[in-house]
């Protein structure tokens, strides 16, 4: 379930031309389907049963206000147990092609496991600015830096059924271009690859629960729907 707050006007981007897959690569929707299974077992008590990685016990987040105001900070297992208001960020990566990055989050994940996703998500730390966040998290994760435009702000709610956490974020998006190849954090990232946003489109319409909930919004609006 996914509950959209507010959302900006659609971003109108360039649309990239499809490479047609070859070489024996497998097509998206089975290179996808071999990820699917979600880590975790159903969660009835508040308890995390994803994976928790130790960074993120550690992690705080800035409780925000509808208006993007910090009012406060916790802890991010309590913010996504609990359903708090945080500030978060997203990042679209597109590469001279048009193609948008996606990477696979890891199946130990503490929730959205083993889900499609956008290049990077992440939580500025309070005090920290968010321009910063990205900055910092994109080179932790993905192990590279590029330049970041901050495209857009909205806010949602979503909740992970398997492991019952919700993600209720302020959520800056950020795109940047990069033309190299990602050398990506096992810890954060199970798998990537780029593609072009109409199979992108296909495979969102067609098998949803394969990607995290926010991404169907970010795709959208870098396809300029």
């Amino acid at each position: 379930m996914i509950r959209i707050e507010s959302r900006p006007d659609a971003i109108s981007k360039p649309r990239a031309k499809e490479k047609q897959a070859g070489g024996g690569s497998p097509s998206f929707g089975v290179f996808l389907q071999a990820a699917s299974i979600s880590s975790g077992s159903p969660k009835t008590d508040g308890t995390v049963t994803g994976g928790l990685a130790p960074s993120d016990a550690l992690e705080t987040v800035a409780l925000v206000d509808a208006d993007d105001n910090v009012i406060g900070s916790c802890d991010k297992i309590t913010a996504h147990r609990e359903g708090k208001l945080h500030r978060a960020f997203s990042i679209l990566i597109t590469n001279p092609d048009g193609e948008l990055l996606l990477q696979r989050r890891a199946a130990h994940k503490y929730h959205f496991a083993s889900c499609w996703s956008n290049a990077c998500c992440g939580h500025p730390r309070p005090g920290e600015s968010t321009p910063a966040a990205a900055r910092r998290r994109l080179a932790e994760e993905l192990g590279f830096t590029v330049p970041l435009t901050q495209l857009a702000e909205l806010s949602y709610c979503a909740e992970d059924e398997i492991s019952g956490l919700v993600e209720h974020e302020y959520l800056h998006v950020f795109h940047g271009l990069y033309a190299g190849e990602p050398c990506p954090n096992p810890d954060e990232v199970g798998a990537w690859r780029w593609m072009p946003s109409e199979r992108i489109r296909r495979e969102l319409a067609t098998r949803p629960d394969w990607f995290t909930p926010w991404f169907a919004l970010l795709a959208a609006m870098h396809a300029g729907d």
